[in-house]
């Protein structure tokens, strides 16, 4: 299926946007993605005709809704190939996906089990295991990384030798040096060592397909915006059988199968980690997303932000003095890259692009052990989506070009 991302463009409002008269040329998409007008359609049309708290009334409204965020779950669900629509968590984002895990299978780990993390991790998935770490005196083991900024196997392959891992968390794609993990033989070579796996996908999710049968990932987590859904509605999937066996993470309305002075009974999947009215609009607006994008066509759109990075890598590069961070090829590099300008701090560089309504994202992003592994304190990152265009990767590498001599003359 051929992908015309101009056409695309044109479905979303924000991006007809100007910034001090000139067009705007969205590109930090790793951060989050703008919304299609299908989206923002079912989301109005659902506060304005169909809202209502679910699971608890029995009046029309109430069933309604209720249905609407079920049919969202199962949509999910489809989305990522899991087996049951009860896998499918309902959470804020990544984040509180993985603190869910941390919080709730943590609490089944003894003191000096061991986690082992990447140096490639966000720190949605470090912070988490550091302070169950700090609560029940879990072990961490870092995996490292080769000289080109991939996930070295013989590193985990050491640690899992060790003995008493009980999970490793790694994330699908670096959103820093924008390269996949090699999921499949982490995941393999994991189980074979009694351990468990949860993935973070919240970049990966937006530019390769994910089917968590075939993987057989214990855990995977994603937020729902960026990929074109809105903000406030992540996923977590976990296999049923360890769902099961966890605790509850919260307390309180809509968890609870029974409740007397004694005690309580937390209820059945997936309302168990379901605690207190969830982000019910939010929920329904990642289905649509994930429904628009079956429509354009999702492997089109991966196609295309794959073929996209590398035309802005290879742009990149023809800067003097650009010196792009990690993998300098590679069928694995998705979705974003990160760079520095020698002489000029990413800060700068990224306000004086957005004069010109040239949007990047500067800074540590979020993974400060990374950064500090590459023995520098900050880095400019380009990140794409389905809508974004080489004409808009020419006008940032033009702009680079002009702030170099701004500032060099």
């Amino acid at each position: 299926m051929h992908l015309d991302p101009l056409a695309l463009h044109r479905q979303f409002p924000l991006l007809a946007k100007h910034i001090a008269g000139k067009p705007l040329a969205y590109l930090d998409n790793a951060a989050t993605t703008q919304k299609p007008e299908r989206v923002l359609e079912t989301m109005k049309k659902f506060y304005e005709h169909q809202n209502g708290n679910i699971n608890r009334g029995m009046h029309p409204m109430a069933e309604e809704a209720t249905v609407l965020y079920e049919s969202a779950r199962k949509t999910v669900a489809h989305f990522m190939g899991a087996r049951h629509a009860h896998e499918i968590i309902f959470t804020r984002n990544a984040t509180e996906s993985i603190n869910l895990v941390a919080r709730s299978f943590g609490e089944t780990l003894e003191k000096d089990d061991t986690v082992a993390l990447s140096l490639l991790e966000h720190h949605s998935n470090i912070v988490p295991w550091l302070q169950l770490s700090e609560r029940k005196g879990i072990a961490i083991e870092w995996i490292g990384l080769d000289a080109h900024g991939r996930i070295d196997l013989d590193s985990l392959k050491k640690i899992l030798k060790k003995g008493k891992m009980k999970l490793v968390a790694v994330a699908g794609l670096s959103n820093v040096l924008g390269v996949a993990t090699p999921l499949q033989a982490i995941i393999e070579m994991t189980h074979a060592a009694g351990a468990k796996i949860l993935i973070d996908a919240a970049q990966l999710i937006a530019h390769q397909s994910i089917d968590v049968q075939k993987l057989d990932c214990d855990f995977l987590a994603f937020s729902g915006h960026k990929i074109y859904g809105p903000t406030g509605i992540g996923v977590l999937y976990g296999k049923q059988e360890l769902l099961e066996r966890m605790p509850p993470f919260l307390g309180g309305g809509d968890m609870l199968e029974s409740v007397d002075l004694l005690g309580f009974k937390p209820a059945e999947l997936p309302r168990k980690f379901e605690a207190g009215t969830p982000a019910i609009a939010d929920a329904v607006g990642l289905a649509s997303a994930i429904e628009w994008m079956g429509e354009v066509g999702i492997e089109a759109m991966h196609a295309h932000t794959k073929e996209l990075i590398g035309y802005a890598r290879k742009a990149l590069r023809s800067i003097p003095h650009v010196q792009i961070l990690g993998p300098a090829s590679g069928d694995d590099l998705l979705g974003c890259v990160s760079f520095t300008v020698t002489g000029i701090h990413p800060h700068d560089l990224t306000e004086i692009l957005g004069r010109e309504g040239i949007c990047l994202r500067a800074g540590h992003h979020c993974a400060m052990p990374l950064h500090k592994h590459l023995g520098i304190p900050a880095s400019t990152r380009l990140s794409v989506a389905a809508y974004n265009t080489e004409e808009e990767v020419d006008r940032c590498v033009n702009a680079i070009l002009r702030a170099r001599k701004l500032l060099y003359d």
